[in-house]
């Protein structure tokens, strides 16, 4: 082993380490203390049943959504809202990722096609019209979606 390794190595057991005794180091009192949180009661839970069926529909909708790739979620969209030009560019969509997660200060998304042929290729016009498309679907302060072919060369990117 080189000597970057054997400091990387020991970088990494130190944090473990560190990290282990201060997840087991507790509050420190020593005594057995029960926990003062409470939790409601089978009563309390069952009372707010009139307005736990909504949030359950609600629960309910947001599985099945997430069930759904994000590629599905957004051709779905797109066969509901787009022009069909769009369509037609959404329907060479693979795979889509980063565009669950969003905190409007960097958000990132991967728009991957069966296009192929890279910035040169049939795809360079298709993939703006797929970022304008993923700009309707997602909303962000300062979004970047980048589009990339089959082989994973860059076709186009846009903001959303």
């Amino acid at each position: 082993m080189g000597m970057k390794t054997k400091i990387a190595l020991g970088a990494v057991v130190g944090i473990a380490v560190i990290g282990a005794l201060s997840a087991n180091a507790g509050d420190g009192d020593g005594d057995a203390k029960s926990d003062n949180r409470t939790s409601a009661s089978a009563g309390e839970k069952a009372g707010g049943s009139s307005e736990a069926k909504p949030a359950e529909d609600k629960a309910a909708e947001d599985k099945a959504e997430k069930k759904a790739s994000q590629a599905d979620q957004f051709k779905a969209f797109v066969q509901k809202n787009g022009t069909s030009k769009e369509k037609d560019a959404v329907s060479h969509v693979t795979k889509v990722q980063g565009a669950d997660e969003q905190n409007d200060i960097l958000d990132a998304a991967d728009v991957y096609t069966d296009f192929t042929g890279g910035i040169m290729g049939e795809g360079t016009g298709p993939a703006k019209l797929i970022a304008s498309a993923f700009a309707d679907w997602k909303d962000s302060e300062n979004g970047l979606v980048t589009i990339y072919d089959a082989d994973g060369e860059l076709l186009g990117n846009g903001q959303f």
